[in-house]
């Protein structure tokens, strides 16, 4: 039984509303990191917000690791969840650029804590994505890398 591609879509989009249904309320300090992982040979990046008390908000697994990209991906989780007052990160450029571009456009003032000792506990989550990939090999494509990172 084969399916349209735009039925795929739309069945999609109803599970993606339906996870954000379920899912709980995150907080207003959210800590953004980035890390690499092997898909398919090639170094990609996997970006990472979680809140304060470690509940996932959003995460973004790309080939290349530039300023757009990040500024996307942080629009997106932002329209999806709410507003963070403070974002902690480390002294990525790309990071800093990305909320400093997203203060000036929204007029709304994010605050940026630049503390490596503060990204601690995602960092060190980093440690148990790694583990459980190596453990399954890797990943032999960009899409099943992206569907066990979001059940991970």
């Amino acid at each position: 039984m084969a399916r349209s591609s735009s039925g795929f879509i739309s069945l999609r989009l109803v599970i993606a509303s339906e996870i954000n249904k379920r899912k709980g309320k995150v907080g207003t300090s959210w800590k953004l990191d980035e890390t690499y992982i092997k898909v398919k040979g090639i170094w990609c990046y996997l970006y990472r917000i979680a809140d304060k008390l470690d509940n996932i908000v959003d995460f973004l697994l790309t080939r290349k690791r530039r300023r757009k990209t990040t500024e996307l991906f942080l629009i997106k989780a932002i329209s999806n969840n709410c507003r963070p007052i403070v974002i902690n990160i480390d002294k990525s450029s790309s990071n800093t650029a990305a909320i400093k571009i997203y203060n000036k456009r929204s007029f709304l003032k994010i605050k940026i804590r630049q503390c490596k000792y503060l990204n601690n506990i995602i960092e060190q989550d980093h440690r148990f994505i790694k583990w459980r990939i190596q453990n399954g090999l890797g990943f032999k494509s960009f899409a099943s890398a992206k569907r066990s990172l979001s059940e991970i």
